[in-house]
């Protein structure tokens, strides 16, 4: 199985300049704890609800604050066409949860987020719930 048949498509994404108040209302108005910020066709960042609550805190940040600011700006991405296996291994050298998909290694427009979550709910394969039990093992 590949990235893409498991992928939440069509994310949702803020520019750039968007303040820490607005990645907030999108994340409560969304459901989400994770958001992209770009720049054009660039993704300049990404920002996640703990970024918001430990960094943006920790620096004093206020919500009109520039959320690129307490963004993690080396985005971590896979490309749609990888293996769900090989995703998982990804994340678990990374140690996250969560990654941008972008459309190939000539393509590198956004297509998706893939998660840990959207693997677990979609994949049953036997080397698959290994990779997803290796993945979490981080977090003991």
């Amino acid at each position: 199985m590949q990235a893409n048949e498991v992928m939440t498509t069509r994310p949702e994404y803020l520019n750039a300049d968007a303040s820490i108040r607005e990645v907030a209302k999108l994340m409560r108005d969304t459901d989400s704890g994770f958001e992209p910020l770009v720049r054009g066709e660039k993704v300049e960042g990404v920002l996640t609800d703990r970024d918001i609550a430990v960094r943006g805190t920790a620096e004093g940040k206020n919500p009109e604050d520039n959320a690129l600011d307490i963004a993690t700006q080396a985005a971590l991405y896979t490309f749609s066409d990888t293996d769900v296996v090989e995703v998982l291994k990804n994340m678990q050298e990374q140690k996250v949860q969560r990654l941008l998909v972008l459309k190939s290694p000539d393509q590198k427009d956004l297509v998706g987020i893939i998660t840990v979550g959207d693997i677990a709910d979609q994949c049953k394969e036997e080397a698959v719930i290994k990779e997803l039990v290796n993945c979490a093992t981080h977090y003991r």
